[in-house]
């Protein structure tokens, strides 16, 4: 089973179709980022959260600005 995705040099989204997200665990407080399409609402996990700065490094690879949905 393939849980992360490797990522490349110049990773993007299409933002007509995905939204940037964070699932959290309600358990453990385990974070993943990922994205959620649109219209079926499935979670595609990228990373793994840590701490603030792996957060940063989320947004700053994928050149998200604004808010993140999170989902439990």
């Amino acid at each position: 089973m393939k849980f992360f995705q490797k990522r490349g040099n110049n990773p993007s989204y299409d933002a007509e179709k995905l939204t940037p997200a964070i699932r959290s665990s309600i358990c453990t407080g385990e974070k993943a980022a990922g994205f959620r399409e649109k219209e079926t609402g499935k979670f595609r996990e990228v990373m793994l959260i840590r701490d603030e700065g792996d957060l940063e490094s989320f947004r700053r690879e994928y050149g998200i600005k604004g808010e993140i949905e999170v989902f439990y």
